[in-house]
């Protein structure tokens, strides 16, 4: 492969610490490169250092000669004053870039929705963040450089980049290198990842899972498996391993070393457990929307319904998760449950000890304590707390967020928009509510931080519900997921996130929603207009959810004793792969029965 780009001995310092310590590093032909590491790391800082955005203390970058590099800023530097149009092609006419299919593919998967005469100024982050986006793609670099990319992107957006930058070369020509905490997105586009720590930069094969799996060897080769920072390594480990099988298939490295490393990490939620808590603190009722409508003024002075008749039911330890289309409602949902918002139409009924806490995608609700304290923040609201059965300190549960004890003495006004938002999120836990409310919690937040942030939520007994537009988040912490599709309804997701896309995908081609995962499994369709289903197919249908979810029982119970005898064979290299390739059969199985499942739930819908 041909080198394309390189930095030799980079040294960064920052008033009295250094944040890159004699970094030497390469980008070749093919290179798929993810950036991780803690927030004021270096990550952001390696990439312009080898964009040649800044320059470093020492050392040198140097470029092959023809070299071109595009480099997308965190920040937003398109100026406001041009429209969508200008800001993205400048003065090219229309028929210069539209007869380009790479330029219409980019303008279709970007900006196909905005409006292409508004000034730059009037868009939300969002689309500001598609149009800076569509700039830089349209363009022929040899070296793209992302920095936090999926910023302010739906789930669709991710998923729309994620596929852009995976066919956007050959698999040796071109590379790109991107900053990002959306660890789904990087499972799904790196083949290599970079993490950045301690002034160094330490290179693994393979993406996030990759990474996680390898960092864990590594830490357990230097004999530091009881420090706090492996213990959430093997935690995400174990989740990676049981709930993601597949994405363990990257790495190069023994397959039983890892078996051997998670074969005492207990599951990451005990379910049963942690409702019976909730039952008891909840009770049986939690909050309930029954046909709820909420309509806004629309420019002719009519009602439009943001959310139409509408029935959504939380129950205690449920953890739910939301995703949709920008504008469909997620926030305006959880203000409903808050009781912050009152519906034109229909109820809220809210359980007799029902605590809620919001998590919004704000800040400024710490600026009353600016002059604060981290610790005597906490400690304001309480100095003890229980978590997973344990009693915590406000020190220790202020640490377990990644405050270090220094970093506890900082005050609020000081810390990183990463640190204030792990201050947010603290602040609400020490309240003590039986129902958690987060809007996108994973902003400004790196991959350690999430992790940790994970890891108390595994242990927090209430009800959750978190509206993201981070995949890997919402399949980690919530157990079923729903969408707002942007009619006004709620829908049920059993595929997940996958299934919400291919809703969409259907929905954007003009095909009916419901056609949308049996069409993506394989479904056909004539010119007829459907008239729905026959009362007999609705009957079949029926019939063959109980079968399915009988045999999915029956799937779960053999995955669950399969798993055991792993953990119980840890260094039987023969049994273990025989045990492995009967655990991928039964993936198999559950998926083709999960798909089979969406067909018949479709039908009744």
């Amino acid at each position: 492969m041909a080198h394309l780009l390189g930095g030799e001995s980079l040294t960064v310092q920052f008033a009295t610490r250094t944040v890159l310590d004699g970094v030497t590093l390469g980008l070749e032909e093919g290179d798929r490169i993810g950036i991780v590491g803690r927030n004021g790391d270096g990550k952001s800082t390696l990439m312009r250092l080898l964009a040649q955005r800044q320059s470093p203390d020492e050392g040198r970058v140097t470029l092959r000669g023809n070299v071109q590099v595009g480099y997308l800023d965190q920040t937003d530097v398109l100026d406001g004053d041009l429209t969508v149009g200008e800001a993205i092609v400048g003065d090219a006419a229309d028929h210069e870039w539209a007869s380009n299919p790479k330029v219409r593919e980019v303008m279709g998967g970007l900006v196909g929705e905005v409006d292409w005469h508004a000034n730059v100024h009037s868009l939300s982050g969002g689309q500001k963040r598609r149009v800076a986006l569509a700039k830089l793609l349209i363009g022929d670099d040899d070296v793209i450089m992302l920095d936090e990319p999926t910023n302010h992107l739906d789930v669709e957006g991710v998923a729309w980049l994620a596929r852009h930058l995976k066919t956007r070369w050959r698999a040796n020509e071109g590379a790109f290198v991107v900053v990002t905490h959306d660890r789904w997105f990087l499972d799904e586009v790196c083949t290599r990842t970079w993490e950045v720590h301690d002034g160094i930069v330490d290179p693994f094969d393979g993406g996030y899972a990759a990474y996680v799996l390898a960092r864990a060897e590594r830490d357990r080769s230097a004999s530091v498996m009881e420090s706090k920072r492996v213990q959430l390594v093997k935690k995400e480990l174990a989740w990676l391993r049981r709930g993601a099988p597949a994405r363990t298939a990257k790495p190069k490295f023994r397959i039983e070393a890892a078996n051997e490393l998670i074969s005492d990490v207990p599951e990451p939620r005990d379910s049963v457990s942690l409702s019976k808590m909730a039952t008891a603190r909840l009770g049986k009722d939690v909050l309930d929307l029954e046909d709820v409508t909420l309509s806004y003024a629309t420019a002719d002075d009519g009602a439009k319904p943001l959310l139409d008749n509408i029935t959504l039911r939380l129950a205690p330890g449920e953890r739910l998760g939301l995703v949709g289309v920008n504008g469909s409602g997620k926030t305006t949902l959880l203000k409903l449950l808050n009781g912050q918002v009152q519906p034109s139409k229909g109820t809220l009924k809210r359980g007799k000890t029902v605590q809620t806490a919001v998590l919004t995608q704000e800040v400024d609700e710490l600026d009353d304590v600016l002059d604060m304290r981290v610790v005597e923040v906490i400690e304001r609201e309480k100095r003890s707390f229980a978590v997973g059965g344990k009693d915590m300190t406000a020190g220790q549960l202020v640490e377990q967020l990644g405050f270090t004890k220094d970093k506890q003495w900082t005050r609020v006004s000081e810390l990183s928009g990463g640190e204030r938002r792990r201050l947010q999120l603290l602040r609400l836990l020490v309240g003590e509510p039986n129902v958690l409310m987060l809007d996108e919690p994973t902003n400004d937040l790196d991959t350690d931080t999430l992790a940790a942030v994970e890891d108390v939520l595994d242990g927090w007994p209430g009800t959750l519900v978190v509206v993201s537009h981070d995949r890997y988040l919402l399949e980690r912490v919530t157990d079923r997921q729903m969408a707002l599709l942007g009619d006004g309804k709620i829908r049920d997701l059993p595929g997940g996130v996958d299934q919400y896309l291919q809703l969409r995908e259907a929905a954007l081609s003009g095909k009916p929603a419901s056609s949308g995962p049996a069409a993506a499994a394989g479904g056909t369709g004539g010119t007829q207009p459907k008239t729905g289903p026959s009362e007999a197919e609705k009957r079949e249908a029926r019939k063959g959810l109980g079968r399915i979810e009988r045999q999915l029982g029956k799937l779960t119970a053999q995955e669950e004793k399969l798993n055991t005898q792993m953990e119980a064979n840890v260094g039987n290299h023969e049994l273990l792969t025989g045990l492995n390739r009967k655990l991928q059969g039964l993936a198999t199985d559950r998926e083709a029965l999960e798909e089979e499942w969406m067909r018949a739930s479709d039908t009744l819908a």
